[in-house]
């Protein structure tokens, strides 16, 4: 290595294996991104976003989004796991 340690074989195979992880979970970020942009229901896609802190904020509870979007905080629950559910599907 850079170091002047004797480089194994376990460690560049492992170096490689985290590569290829790597790239493939950026790909995968990629595409769900892309996919939560497709969310049609301006809601839906609000308690995603919000829930998941994925517009920059930190993420919010059920009860903060519920909150800030005057609804129940069972009603944030159905409409983020079918949102959810969704997603998975189209990630498949």
């Amino acid at each position: 290595d850079s170091e002047g340690n004797p480089l194994t074989l376990m460690d560049i195979i492992s170096t490689e294996d985290e590569i290829v992880e790597d790239i493939y979970k950026m790909t995968m970020l990629k595409k769900l991104s892309k996919e939560i942009e497709r969310i049609g229901d301006p809601r839906e896609k609000a308690i995603i976003m919000m829930r998941y802190g994925l517009d920059g904020t930190k993420p919010m509870t059920q009860l903060e989004v519920s909150k800030k979007l005057n609804i129940s905080r069972s009603y944030v629950s159905r409409i983020e796991k079918k949102t959810l559910r969704d997603l998975r599907k189209r990630m498949e």
